[in-house]
């Protein structure tokens, strides 16, 4: 169909907003080259119009109402910014409504009422959009469904949280406590003021969610996901996890097995050699395994206004594709599978084992015996003493082994009178 023109309502003007318009106006010539169809941002949604702001705009574009682009018969795609979740889900819900197309950002609102929204739009036949929930300037989200579209992914691991990166970089090159590494993160604006989010894992796993639905096309719930944050990775679990080999990262893991599914998020030792060891600072990346295709990585700047805007501004490409074309609605991806979490006593791993050991004569084989009672091997050791103190540290890492028999073993081993303390982390094989 002749398309003579696109009208644009943007809701929020905060970093990623003042990315999209910059875009928009930098790169209007270009954008319009290449759609065939003049590009006109007519209404931003502003909590104050006299704000100043980064990049230049006609101060009679903004608004303060949400009803002066929600309900504008002129435009054709709304651009949700304001992030949280009710309010973005009442605007877009009333979007699509009004038969407007919608592209988001929005992790949290995709991963708790994506397939409600979804729905929706197939039903008014809109285009739903959201390529910047996960990862900011990577584009997974179509790979998974067009690129990777004809492969079946059996499995996915992923550093999709820049913040926690960034934190346990500083933590692993630099020797810093978490505290410290934290508090450089906030005061490079990698870290909110409530860092809850990222450093207790939850953003990961609402992009793992996301992540999991396309790749699988299973209705996979937050609740779904088991969740560990960073707050007990010390600097002292890293240099002990390097003298082994491994690097510790927060990584979101997603796999599908005998119709099964295990989702999670948590502090993992990877193998030095694995490529996502090598992800560093507030850099994301995923690791997506084909059944034809095999091993493929993805990987690039996870967030921020430029890499975000793209994302942003790409989906805007596609729904005007889809306008011109009368398509629009038509390609809404839904879940058609099942979900069958995998059970605790079908999940296995190798174990990293941390703990303080009392250096007294038959200490170190009462240890063993446990484990090799307990039917659970071990791949590495590593001992020294700890200086002016009666005590040793050990560090093992577990062959493969059950999850729930690990657990069980794990909890004797702690209430052994020569173990002082102890803690573990899952190890990812490379």
């Amino acid at each position: 169909m002749a398309l003579a023109k696109v009208c644009i309502g943007l809701l929020g003007f905060g970093t990623v907003g003042t990315g999209v318009v910059r875009l928009l106006t930098v790169e209007r010539e270009r954008l319009e080259s290449r759609t065939g169809c003049t590009i006109q941002l007519k209404k931003v949604l502003v909590r104050n119009k006299n704000r100043p702001r980064k990049v230049l705009i006609d101060n009679r574009k903004l608004t303060t109402n949400s009803s002066d682009i929600l309900d504008d018969p002129e435009i054709d795609v709304i651009i949700e910014l304001v992030g949280g979740i009710d309010q973005a889900y009442r605007y877009i819900l009333r979007a699509l409504k009004n038969k407007k197309n919608v592209i988001t950002a929005n992790k949290d609102l995709m991963a708790s009422y994506g397939d409600e929204l979804l729905l929706e739009a197939r039903k008014n036949k809109c285009d739903l959009c959201y390529e910047a929930s996960v990862a900011g300037g990577i584009p997974i989200l179509r790979t998974l469904t067009d690129s990777l579209a004809a492969d079946r992914i059996q499995k996915m691991i992923g550093i999709v949280n820049g913040t926690t990166n960034y934190i346990l970089s500083k933590m692993s090159h630099d020797g810093l406590s978490y505290e410290k590494a934290l508090a450089s993160a906030q005061a490079l604006g990698f870290a909110e003021a409530d860092p809850t989010s990222d450093v207790d894992g939850l953003d990961a796993a609402r992009k793992m969610v996301i992540l999991s639905h396309l790749a699988y096309s299973i209705p996979v719930k937050l609740d779904d996901v088991r969740i560990t944050g960073i707050t007990d990775v010390t600097k002292e679990d890293i240099a002990y996890a390097q003298k082994l080999g491994y690097t510790i990262k927060l990584v979101g893991i997603s796999e599908v097995n005998n119709g099964t599914i295990d989702v999670r998020v948590e502090p993992t030792l990877l193998p030095n050699a694995h490529p996502l060891a090598s992800v560093e600072n507030e850099n994301n990346a995923i690791y997506v395994y084909g059944s034809t295709l095999g091993e493929t990585m993805y990987y690039g700047p996870g967030a921020g206004e430029g890499p975000t805007a793209v994302s942003v501004v790409s989906d805007l490409l596609l729904v005007i594709h889809d306008m011109k074309l009368g398509i629009t609605g038509t390609h809404i991806f839904l879940p058609k599978r099942e979900m069958h979490a995998r059970k605790d006593n079908l999940v296995e791993s190798q174990f990293f084992v941390r703990l303080h050991i009392m250096d007294q004569p038959g200490s170190f084989s009462r240890l063993t015996d446990l484990f090799k009672n307990q039917g659970i091997s071990l791949e590495k050791l590593y001992q020294e003493p700890m200086v002016g103190q009666n005590a040793a540290e050990v560090s093992i890492v577990t062959h493969l082994t059950n999850k729930i028999q690990f657990e069980k073993s794990f909890d004797i081993m702690k209430k052994l009178d020569v173990v002082l303390n102890a803690k573990y982390f899952r190890v990812e094989r490379g």
